[in-house]
């Protein structure tokens, strides 16, 4: 583990030191004020290179994680903290992105539990349909993003109801003999991780990998407890309790979506998004709920209220019109 920064310590004579906000075996994540932009707050993800890594690895470790900041940084969802800046120092690389206040959603269920109580199905479903609209963005890139470490903790709700899938950065570079070295962040946490995953990145894991953890995540959600861990579920199938046992209230539909993407196998679970959202929420997709892509719906009442108001609008003229015509 890293020796974390000192606070008020500054980087790169703008990135001023606040206090960590998360921390792993990797490095931390700080919150910094930006100098450059007075009142402006982001969060630096710090990650620290293996020491014992050749110079070679060495230096296609850090050509790669240009890279992958580097497509970070052109991403632009509402549903995604927005990447700012990368930069290195030494041997520790910084990924610089935008404060997300707000609770996490790990937070929220455990509040929830402590009242003797479960998050509502609905406001669940809500997140989901976020969470569904950025894993799309992402998977639809070319290549395809993916996160590979989906859980309550990295999924934050802002003040205004906005999700956001937070901590980004797990790079990888392939050493010779078509070893795949993992020099950012693990390989996900354990109770989200599909079998798959747990190879490392000697793995194959695709967005189905995603769709595990989202599932794993919702389970969790929805019943105060996690699923059992893949590997265990793996020797003991029958292991892994029904949503509905744990809360009775989760939905059929809910029910059977979370399962199918709780599938050990790849094949077995949700092709991608798209298929996992209709499971969630039958062939009429929701409307994104996020502001920034909201359609502006009329109440039927409204709209009511307007028609009637043109109509008489119109009479009117008519009757002015034919007034007009009269006099002349």
């Amino acid at each position: 583990m890293p020796v974390p920064l000192k606070t008020r310590e500054v980087l790169r004579g703008r990135y001023q030191i606040q206090r960590i906000i998360g921390q792993g075996g990797m490095g931390c994540i700080y919150l910094a004020d930006d100098l450059r932009l007075e009142g402006r707050q982001c969060a630096l993800k710090e990650v620290e290179m293996d020491r014992s890594l050749s110079a070679d690895l060495m230096r296609q470790a850090r050509e790669q994680f240009m890279r992958e900041a580097t497509v970070l940084a052109r991403l632009d969802h509402p549903n995604l903290p927005k990447v700012s800046d990368f930069f290195s120092i030494g041997n520790r690389d910084y990924l610089v992105m935008d404060f997300v206040p707000g609770k996490d959603l790990r937070t929220l269920m455990l509040e929830a539990k402590q009242a003797n109580r479960f998050l509502p199905e609905t406001d669940v479903l809500n997140w989901a349909s976020q969470l569904c609209d950025a894993l799309l963005y992402l998977h639809n890139q070319t290549p395809p993003i993916v996160h590979r470490d989906i859980k309550p903790s990295n999924l934050k709700l802002t003040p205004s109801g906005i999700l956001k899938l937070v901590d980004f950065g797990l790079v990888k570079v392939l050493a010779p003999g078509e070893v795949t070295i993992t020099i950012l962040q693990g390989q996900g946490t354990a109770l989200y991780t599909p079998l798959e995953q747990y190879g490392g990145d000697t793995g194959h894991t695709d967005i189905r990998s995603d769709i595990y953890a989202f599932s794993a995540t919702l389970y969790h959600l929805l019943t105060n407890q996690p699923p059992v861990v893949a590997r265990e579920r793996f020797l003991n199938p029958d292991s892994l309790p029904l949503p509905t046992q744990i809360n009775p209230s989760v939905s059929t539909r809910t029910e059977r979506a979370v399962l199918a993407g709780l599938n050990l196998h790849p094949n077995d679970r949700p092709e991608n998004v798209e298929k996992f959202r209709e499971m969630l929420f039958g062939s009429a997709a929701p409307m994104p709920t996020h502001p920034l892509t909201r359609p502006v719906v009329v109440p039927s009442a409204l709209r009511k209220t307007t028609e009637q108001v043109l109509l008489w609008s119109a009479v009117a003229l008519t009757a002015l019109s034919l007034l007009v015509t009269l006099l002349q």
